[in-house]
């Protein structure tokens, strides 16, 4: 019998779009003959929709990336009874489902929200539980947590647009010893989304505004000039394990910005595997495991690194729910340890389904 998989996909975050396009290749990926997908997008405004033809696919050439409106399909509800696992729609007609994958990026899909949604409904999903979640979206919290681990990190400042308001010399005057340039980011958002690299503290106004336009709460951080990106894949439960490590290279782009990610398709060089000599190779894994386990990650996380002039590694941070198109570098980097795609979702969802029958045997799952 064929296992009814749930994407969601889109959602109320800056990440939407991006969001869509990691949806559309998770589908494709389903073996038709052992699961039955059941696309789901979530609008902006939050409403879930059944979209039976699945997420848009992405246009051919500059357009805009696509996305869930709110005209994309029939309005459809989780049912909150624990542990009845079905969609039910305007008409009362129900769905049985059998696990959620969420290729949600963002505030309310990759930071504990909708996971929290899933566990009071008892229903299985794929990817780290509300703890993890939240810490993995929240670069404030998972540094202090890394930081206690012993796991150096890019050294940074945290700002609260509170204290900007009320204060921005004293912000500016706790900058300082970051230098220039550095980066300043929204504390909780991904995709490199309302992120600026600042050459000169006259910058620094402009960019902190920017950043809280997504959040209360931002990151400055230290750049790492000369240095290299270098990512690794982690996939697991109680037994993580790492993938061999790619390098991200910006093409015609300061840094590695939404643009080159997900619109200029020459932005950056992915290369997979990076080349690093082996002692490097099994420090970026044994790191990207422990910080995967210090987070409380479950399922998958994509860790990423800058890599020294001096040959220092420093995580710069673990990402949950990472891009999981076809080109993304988490797929790249497992399929280039073995793992081809398709069989990538299989892993997860299995795992999703190991980890909700082990919850239920502790009671703490319905």
């Amino acid at each position: 019998m064929r296992r009814r998989v749930v994407i969601l996909f889109g959602g109320r975050s800056a990440e939407h779009e991006v969001s869509v396009v990691s949806a559309r290749s998770v589908m494709d990926a389903l073996d038709a003959e052992r699961y039955e997908a059941v696309p789901i997008g979530v609008s902006r405004e939050g409403r879930w929709q059944l979209m039976p033809s699945g997420p848009p696919r992405l246009p051919a050439g500059p357009a805009p990336l696509p996305r869930v409106t709110e005209t994309s399909g029939p309005e459809v509800a989780l049912d909150q009874e624990p542990g009845a696992r079905a969609l039910v729609a305007a008409d009362g007609s129900r769905t049985e489902i059998d696990v959620v994958f969420p290729a949600m990026h963002g505030p309310f899909g990759e930071d504990g929200s909708i996971q929290g949604f899933l566990e009071m409904a008892g229903v299985p999903y794929v990817g780290s539980g509300v703890l993890g979640s939240a810490v993995g979206m929240d670069k404030a919290v998972q540094k202090v947590l890394l930081t206690a681990a012993g796991i150096p990190v890019v050294e940074h400042e945290v700002v609260y647009e509170r204290e900007w308001e009320e204060d921005p010399q004293a912000v500016e005057a706790r900058a300082e010893h970051l230098g220039l340039p550095l980066f300043v980011k929204p504390a909780a958002l991904g995709s490199s989304v309302g992120i600026t690299k600042v050459h000169a503290s006259s910058g620094l106004r402009g960019a902190l505004e920017e950043a809280f336009r997504h959040g209360r709460k931002a990151v400055l951080e230290r750049s790492v000039e000369g240095g290299r990106e270098i990512e690794c894949a982690v996939l697991g439960n109680e037994d993580p394990v790492a993938s061999i490590a790619g390098e991200i290279r910006p093409r015609g782009h300061e840094f590695y910005d939404y643009e080159a990610k997900y619109i200029d398709e020459q932005g950056a060089e992915l290369i997979v595997p990076a080349d690093l000599p082996p002692e490097t190779l099994e420090e970026v894994q044994r790191v990207a495991v422990a910080a995967f386990r210090v987070i409380d990650a479950a399922g998958m996380a994509r860790v990423d690194f800058f890599l020294t002039r001096e040959g220092r590694l420093l995580l710069n941070e673990v990402n949950t729910i990472p891009g999981f198109t076809s080109i993304s570098m988490y797929p790249k980097l497992w399929e280039a340890s073995g793992v081809s795609y398709p069989e990538l979702v299989d892993r997860l969802i299995e795992l999703a389904i190991e980890r909700h029958a082990a919850e239920r045997k502790k009671g703490t799952g319905a």
